[in-house]
């Protein structure tokens, strides 16, 4: 699990109830359950709103993958594909039916059953182009809800402190009562700028990042099917995926031999 997302979001808070610490502050005038109810439950209602109720749980399950997911080892794939190459170019295609169970990646081991399976090299290139092509779809979709509803959170925030200063104006009759009444009310725009910024932009930008990367690592696995299909010599099946990858996420051919 890569826990730069987790780890930023602790840190930016972090840095937010230390600011109010250091000014002599109350963090506990923050944590008001009205202007939370509000912001958290109308950015939820608006994004909710604009558009399926499977799209907005679908975006739960992608952060949570973004959040979670397992760190990807680009160069161990190359590397399994590679060894694929060399069986099937010494016993042929079909023995590679028999180490398909032991291929832990899915989507690899999905192409390598219709190779097997003697589907047409243009058309398995279809056929998992066409998964990949409506993963980035679903992904992108799910990267626009939380972007959504980043732009919601500060405006529903806006509405909260129009609410609350309406309350401040009605209780003129009481002074004692309107530094507070006022200070809640600005509450609500704070968390709608903090729940924006600190929360769901980022998770936007890291549902797209990750989705990239998948991405990626399913395209090098197309090249390497299809090579593998055609019969290449896995040394060229080797640098044709190494060059797919982004730098630094290869390790050079030297310090394979090393290794």
């Amino acid at each position: 699990m890569d826990p730069a997302s987790i780890v930023g979001i602790v840190v930016a808070f972090g840095s937010v109830f230390t600011l109010i610490f250091l000014e002599g502050g109350s963090i506990g005038e923050m944590f008001l359950l009205p202007p939370l109810i509000l912001i958290f439950g109308g950015t939820f209602g608006v994004a909710l709103a604009g558009g399926m109720l499977k799209d907005f749980t679908g975006m739960f399950l992608a952060v949570k993958n973004a959040l979670l997911s397992k760190k990807s080892d680009s160069d161990a794939l190359v590397e399994s594909i590679v060894k694929l190459a060399e069986r099937a170019r010494r016993e042929g295609l079909l023995a590679l039916e028999d180490g398909m169970k032991d291929v832990e990646n899915e989507f690899l081991r999905k192409g390598l059953q219709l190779a097997v399976d003697g589907t047409d090299q243009d058309e398995l290139q279809d056929i998992l182009e066409a998964e990949v092509e409506a993963k980035r779809k679903v992904d992108k979709l799910n990267a626009k809800i939380l972007a959504d509803m980043g732009a919601y959170a500060p405006t529903v925030g806006i509405v909260g402190t129009t609410l609350g200063l309406i309350n401040a104006l009605s209780n003129l009759s009481e002074p004692e009562k309107l530094g507070h009444l006022i200070a809640s009310a600005f509450v609500a725009t704070l968390w709608g700028l903090l729940s924006a910024n600190l929360m769901w932009l980022p998770l936007s930008a890291k549902v797209k990042r990750v989705s990239e990367l998948e991405a990626t690592e399913m395209e090098m696995v197309i090249a390497g099917i299809v090579n593998i299909q055609s019969g290449a010599n896995p040394r060229l099946v080797a640098q044709k995926l190494r060059s797919l990858l982004p730098p630094g996420d290869a390790a050079p051919a030297d310090e394979k031999k090393a290794a």
